[in-house]
């Protein structure tokens, strides 16, 4: 080895650490979101209600297993949607866009293919990019919403119970997302989960009060 060599140091192949874990979440924090999310659950209700209702659904002030149901969907897809682009705000960003999906029911496209084809085009999409956890979440949906799609042809009391039951089930996978902290944002897990709780709550008190 030369004297040149000997004095310039080797750089040495070295792993970077990990980056510091996420500090929690202050109480403040969670309570703020976990008050939207039983907004948003108020809303959901009472404004697919409404809708219902207005469509000639006079059963439980409207509140029938589709409620509940489009909520389910709107959650997977929003899970979905982050895991298949490896972004995890894309979930917060397609909250909108599957909150609209119902609507096409007035183009003559029912609720559950709506969600079904948004569902089957993002884990196609995910695959292609080869995001693990496209798969995972598309079973969720499978599992979850299917079960929720299911209940609308059972009679309304036991359908209604049933999907709400589904939504309620939903909280689980918030959990386990917010513990985790993975796939998408812990602020989107707590909204979830104040808007699942309080949906399904009065979904399960419309089909037992009724």
């Amino acid at each position: 080895m030369s004297e040149t060599e000997a004095s310039v140091p080797r750089r040495r192949a070295t792993v970077r650490p990990a980056p510091p874990g996420t500090a929690p979440p202050s109480i403040a924090w969670l309570v703020a979101w976990t008050a939207v999310g039983v907004v948003a659950g108020l809303g959901i209700v009472v404004g697919l209600g409404a809708v219902e209702a207005a469509g000639g659904q006079d059963v439980f002030l409207g509140v029938t297993a589709a409620v509940p149901a489009t909520a389910v969907g709107v959650a997977a897809v929003c899970y979905l949607a982050a895991a298949a682009t490896g972004r995890r705000w894309m979930g917060w960003a397609v909250l909108p866009v599957a909150s609209a999906l119902p609507a096409l029911q007035y183009a003559g496209v029912p609720r559950w293919a709506s969600f079904g084809v948004v569902g089957l085009g993002l884990l196609a999409y995910g695959l292609a990019r080869h995001r693990p956890a496209t798969g995972t979440q598309a079973a969720a949906m499978v599992g979850y919403y299917g079960v929720a799609v299911a209940a609308t042809a059972l009679p309304p009391r036991v359908g209604l119970v049933v999907a709400a039951l589904a939504l309620g089930a939903h909280v689980a996978w918030d959990v386990v997302h917010y513990r985790r902290d993975v796939v998408v944002p812990r602020s989107l897990t707590v909204f979830c989960l104040g808007l699942d709780v309080t949906a399904a709550a009065l979904c399960v008190a419309f089909a037992v009060a009724a």
